[in-house]
This record gives structure tokens, sequence and C-alpha cells, in this order.
């Protein structure tokens, strides 16, 4: 049982270190990387992600640096202050692409927002053509990485984008996140629920806050989805907000479109098909060795904790 413990170590370290940032665009459609760090990151802290997202050699005038104070600014009317909390940690590497090529985001150490609603969220406030990467140094929950990676934006176009419509962003963020949070809605289903009611609001153009209401109800009920009083309304004041921000929804829902195909693209590709043989391949090595080291009995151990 020694063993099985000291090796059982050994093999997370090695999955740890076998976990690296896969580019999905091509060089020649990336127009800029940008790198946004939290403020409030030891020295540390700061050089460990950098080699993380391999940007070791970035310039220190090259990096967006997020304040905590922009977290709460962006976030304050939608997540309690405690949650928000006093310190900006989440870190975000942004490629940036022409045209609407679509938006692929990756995780590490996130644990409350998700790859899918950060990329919904950017589209809707206007981002067509990105690869980000979101990270930390240790489990967050990631509501302050949007705040960052417009900010990034921001700074890298020059393109200033409406106040209202990066709160607005970082509302249907925090909203999604805590749809998924139900027991009977799942992270496809609240995601999906949120694109239904932008293609709707696109098609119908509800002028009125009741026939917004209604337009939400009605699809709740197609999806088979049951809303509590709170999150209906906090919905209809979400989306009241963005039916008045000029929003271009034809060319948002084109993007979460394109986001969508751009995965299952890349999953049937060459190079997707290659990472997928290359994890497999590198299990089926850690498993031969793993086991190896066993006796008989440390192997019986492993297989019963497997079947746990």
């Amino acid at each position: 049982m020694k063993n099985f413990k000291k090796y059982l170590v050994v093999m997370l370290l090695a999955l740890m270190a076998f976990q690296v940032l896969v580019p999905v665009l091509s060089a020649d459609q990336v127009t800029d990387v940008v790198v946004t760090l939290g403020e409030d990151l030891t020295a540390e802290q700061k050089a460990s992600i950098l080699r993380e997202m391999n940007m070791s050699d970035i310039n220190e005038e090259e990096i967006v640096y997020v304040t905590n104070a922009e977290e709460h600014q962006y976030l304050g009317d939608v997540v309690p202050k405690e949650k928000i909390g006093t310190r900006a940690i989440s870190s975000a590497k942004i490629s940036l692409a022409d045209g609407n090529s679509g938006i692929m985001v990756t995780t590490e150490n996130i644990t409350y927002i998700t790859s899918k609603m950060y990329a919904n969220a950017l589209a809707t406030a206007g981002i067509t053509g990105a690869e980000i990467y979101v990270t930390a140094p240790f489990n967050v929950s990631g509501t302050g990485a949007l705040t960052g990676i417009l900010k990034a934006y921001e700074q890298s176009t020059g393109e200033e984008l409406d106040e209202d419509l990066k709160k607005a962003a970082n509302e249907e963020m925090v909203i999604t996140a805590d749809l998924a949070e139900d027991e009977n809605v799942s992270e496809d289903d609240a995601i999906d629920f949120m694109n239904r009611i932008k293609e709707e609001v696109d098609k119908q153009k509800p002028e009125t806050t009741e026939e917004l209401r209604a337009l939400i109800q009605r699809l709740a009920e197609e999806m088979g989805l049951t809303l509590t009083d709170e999150q209906l309304n906090q919905l209809v004041s979400l989306f009241d907000k963005l039916k008045n921000l000029n929003i271009n929804w034809d060319k948002v829902n084109e993007t979460i479109d394109k986001t969508r195909d751009w995965l299952n693209d890349f999953t049937q590709s060459e190079e997707g098909q290659g990472i997928v043989n290359a994890i497999r391949d590198f299990f089926r090595a850690v498993w031969d060795w793993f086991t190896s080291v066993f006796t008989n009995d440390d192997e019986a151990v492993v297989t019963s904790y497997l079947r746990k």
C-alpha cells in the first residue's frame, strides 16, 4: 500500500507535467497576442503563469494588468463583494484573429466559469475571433478574468467597447454560471438557453419588458427549464439592457456558430486526432509503467481503487 501511495503521487505529477497549451489558430491567422495578469499575483506566481503560457520572454510594458477595483466595477452589480474578493488573480493569454473565426477558450484552475460561458459572453461583447487561455496559480472562480480579456482586447485593437456592454457581458457570464449551478440544469442547457434567447430576441425584437418576459418564459417551458422568480427577473433585466445596446445579434449568433464549428472541426482534424492519440498513448505508457512497479498485492490495491 505504501508503494501504491508513493507511485500514485508520481503519476499525478506526470499527468500535471503533461498539460500543455495546444494552439488552435495557425500562425498566419493570429494578428496579435496579448497577456493579461491579475495585479495581485506575486512575482513567483507571475513568472510561473508566464512560463505556463509560453510567454516568459514578453516585455513588461506589453503586459496588461487588471486590478481588483476593475473587477468590482464590472461585477459589483451581479456578484457579491465577498465572492469577487480583494485580489486580482485570474490571468489570460489572448491570441486575436482576423475576421469572424470564432472564439476558442481553454481554462486551468478556473472552477466556476466554463470555457463556453467565456466564449458566449465575449461574442456578446463583440469579439469575433480569438483563442484564449484563462488560468490562475490556484483554484479561483474565474469571474474576474473576463474583465482582463476585454481590457486586453481594447488595448490591442484600439477599439473602445461600450461600458454598458462590458458590464452586460459580465452579467451574462455570471447569470449563465448561476443557472448551471441548479442541479436540474446542465452547463450545456444553460448555454443553449441563453443562445436561444439571443436568437429569439433578434427574430422577434420584443419592444416592451412584458414581451421580453413572455419570450423568456416560453423558451424556458419549451426547453423544460423551471426558472425561479429571481432567475426570471435577472434574465429579463439582462436582455432588457442588451436589446437597447445596438448589438448586432446576427453577428453574435454567427460567432457562436463559428465557435461550435471550430471546436468540432479541430477535434476531427489530423492535428486534433493526433493530440487525442498522444494523450491516449501517454496514459497507456504511464499505466504500463505504473503497474510494473507493484507487487501482486499492490496491483490488487490499484485495481480495487480504480473500480471505486
